[in-house]
């Protein structure tokens, strides 16, 4: 199935994010984690791209076909094409096609150190299109209601936004973040634009202070002054900060919900618990 296909069939959508083991002799011990996500019934699952953006052996695929074979959920998997070629991409199309795997999260992918981009795709509407004009999988993209680092400005982020949609994303998931007048405004700007695909809202529950500081620095999202209180007065004690941290979550999926957002897209750190605890609270709104 399509996932475009669900948001004609259902609004709004409820999906979740994991990510591989790093090991793959662990990759039977996520197994838990998808036993408890399934119960909660999620549209569709997203799979990261591998353990070190790797593409040999990638356990990506292998969990994406354990999560569309045997818990008949729609798996999406994230590749990503900065440091690859188009030969390499090949190999992934051809190995999640022979998996059965029918939709692509299109990415560009981090920059690393430690390899050197290939000159085939310069930024993620390259591999959108190469995959829609060789291929016939379901194409989304990432978007990012605070820009994405490396834009010049919102306009500019706009544009290859609009890029993405005009090469063939049919779904966005936004990048995470914590003030929902962000995510608004950046929306009525997208729709200016013509961008009038669905957008799901990407949303993390904080759990850990170190880990979101680290996270934010790495995406440009900013922490409003009164979630960062939160953050200062509980960091000290886990469990407190856990439950603030979900009670900020919900509170926003609640006001996201409430302004009719196309979907909600937990980001769950492969912790069940966590989405559990979310989704029992929004269990009548969803």
């Amino acid at each position: 199935m399509k996932i475009t296909s669900l948001f004609e069939e259902k609004k709004p959508v409820l999906s979740f994010e994991i990510f591989p083991p790093k090991k793959e002799s662990t990759l039977k011990n996520i197994e838990g984690t998808l036993d408890e996500l399934s119960r909660l019934k999620p549209d569709f699952v997203s799979v990261t791209f591998g353990a070190g953006g790797t593409l040999a052996n990638n356990a990506t695929v292998q969990l994406a076909k354990k999560i569309k074979e045997q818990y008949k959920i729609e798996p999406l998997v994230h590749v990503t094409c900065l440091n690859y070629s188009k030969e390499e991409i090949d190999i992934v199309l051809k190995e999640l096609k022979e998996n059965s795997i029918e939709n692509i999260l299109a990415l560009r992918g981090d920059r690393n150190p430690e390899m050197l981009p290939k000159d085939d795709f310069k930024y993620a509407s390259d591999l959108i299109q190469y995959i829609k004009e060789t291929s016939d999988f379901g194409l989304s993209g990432a978007c990012y209601p605070e820009k994405h680092l490396e834009s010049v400005s919102v306009a500019d982020d706009l544009i290859h936004l609009k890029k993405k949609v005009d090469a063939g994303a049919k779904h966005l998931i936004s990048q995470l973040f914590f003030d929902n007048d962000l995510f608004y405004s950046f929306y009525e700007k997208s729709q200016i634009v013509g961008i009038n695909v669905p957008i799901e809202a990407g949303i993390i529950p904080v759990t850990n202070k170190k880990q979101i500081e680290r996270m934010i620095s790495m995406c440009g999202a900013t922490l409003p002054s009164k979630f960062s209180k939160v953050l200062q007065k509980y960091e000290d004690n886990p469990e407190a900060l856990m439950d603030a941290g979900i009670a900020y979550a919900v509170n926003q999926i609640v006001d996201l919900l409430a302004h009719d957002v196309a979907g909600i897209h937990i980001y769950t750190m492969n912790n069940p618990m966590i989405a559990k605890k979310i989704c029992e609270s929004i269990k009548n709104l969803i």
